[in-house]
């Protein structure tokens, strides 16, 4: 009897076990996914990005569910994964397959304004940016690093170099490519930072064979112009939207006073200015006077737009999902009203914005563009006004945003939505 209970005892208790072990392969095999909303109720929107770059490099796709829950990011559920997301402090959900299919079916619904865009692969990324260092930070490089997303520094060598083509997405933040350096000779021309950069500059252009920067500039923006017809993607902030437009326009003309390259500028320049060639803006007037902090008209100044940083902003257009992927996934935002923030270029004037050109943000107060987004040949480009989503009106030698005080910035959002732009799997767009 005592045996028949020993035997009994270890029979229930090897049941028990083995009811144990069929219990956590049940509850794994329902934990499918690892959901990341980008709702109001995410911890770090902005390392969830990084999140998701990261598991791209693995050669993992990532579902990018548009318009759910702020533009959630849905993952095979991986233990690894999982820990990353807590590493990192983003919130997430394990959730079942029938539970992923619930919210599939719902995004399906053709009622529905969601739709799912499946990243593939892991964009490479280049900041084109002079090596020294710049009196000014860069808000794309802040927030790549902070979303832990890696990246490389070009500049002008790289460029006349040939390498861009290893990449996938290059960004053009602070930079003046009219070859003016950023017209600050009357505040500035004494510091030894910026006689410095010049210095560079025209020692830069003269190793690629030009007398002046501004040739070089010229030769820098047509060799990215062809890299975006080409496939390649660009995103551009603050002086380099405008500037770069200016360049090419302005192909084969002097627009530069003799206090920038030592000659005068062509008195009939603004006459001869070819809008056919530029990308995003039309029938603009440069500024000639080389003392004003200010490029051309394109850009609306503080005492234009009549706004203060108390009532300044910007509001991001609702797309189609399903009908325009493109503008949709570059909005994926928790906000649809964002702040605004200054910049020299802090918003483009709507009426000199080319008729192709999709405008994705906008103050219509005002008639300002600040967000917009084009095609060229087999590539995209996406424009932002502005230097600093958190800095409203950010000077020279300032120090740098700390991101760790705005995880869940909407502005800066909106530049990591066109990192992971290059990693979707395209569909056509239907309008």
């Amino acid at each position: 009897m005592i045996l028949i209970n020993v035997v009994y005892t270890k029979v229930m208790h090897m049941r028990g076990i083995l009811l144990l072990i069929f219990l956590n392969v049940f509850i794994s095999s329902q934990a499918a996914y690892i959901l990341i909303p980008m709702d109001e109720g995410q911890s770090n929107h902005l390392k969830a990005y990084g999140i998701a770059y990261w598991i791209l490099e693995k050669e993992v796709e990532v579902d990018w569910m548009l318009n759910y829950k702020g533009g959630s990011f849905m993952i095979k559920h991986l233990q690894a994964f999982e820990n990353e997301c807590i590493i990192r402090g983003v919130s997430y959900q394990v959730i079942s397959d029938a539970e992923a299919n619930d919210v599939l079916n719902l995004i399906a619904s053709p009622s529905s304004n969601m739709d799912v865009m499946k990243l593939e692969k892991f964009p490479k990324i280049a900041v084109y940016s002079p090596k020294s260092k710049q009196p000014w930070d860069d808000a794309v490089t802040l927030v790549l690093t902070y979303a832990e997303i890696p990246y490389d520094v070009i500049f002008d060598d790289e460029i006349m170099g040939d390498e861009l083509p290893k990449y996938d997405w290059l960004h053009l933040h602070h930079e003046d490519f009219t070859g003016q350096y950023g017209k600050f000779y009357r505040a500035y021309h004494h510091f030894p930072w910026y006689q410095q950069q010049q210095r560079e500059y025209e020692e830069s252009a003269k190793k690629h064979g030009f007398s002046k920067v501004s040739q070089l500039k010229l030769a820098t923006v047509q060799r990215i112009k062809s890299y975006v017809a080409s496939g390649g993607f660009l995103f551009a902030m603050c002086s380099a939207t405008d500037t770069y437009d200016i360049a090419l326009a302005a192909e084969g003309l002097d627009i530069v006073e003799n206090i920038y390259d030592g000659d005068p500028a062509d008195p009939r320049a603004q006459s001869k200015l070819d809008f056919s060639k530029t990308m995003a803006f039309e029938n603009f007037t440069i500024e000639r006077d080389p003392m004003r902090y200010e490029y051309s008209n394109i850009d609306n100044q503080a005492n234009e737009r009549g706004l203060i940083e108390r009532n300044d902003y910007f509001t991001l257009f609702e797309f189609s999902a399903k009908w325009d992927p493109i503008p949709t996934m570059l909005t994926q935002n928790h906000q649809q009203i964002i702040h605004g923030f200054m910049g020299q270029t802090t918003g483009f004037k709507k009426q000199l914005v080319k008729g192709d050109v999709i405008v994705m943000g906008q103050t219509p107060s005002i008639n300002e563009a600040k967000y917009i987004h084009g095609i060229m040949g087999r590539g995209f480009w996406t424009f932002y006004g502005g230097h600093d989503p958190e800095d409203y009106q950010h000077f020279v030698n300032e120090p740098p945003t700390d991101l760790n005080l705005h995880p869940n910035s909407a502005g800066y959002r909106l530049i990591l939505n066109n990192i992971l732009f290059p990693a979707a799997k395209k569909k056509k767009q239907k309008t």
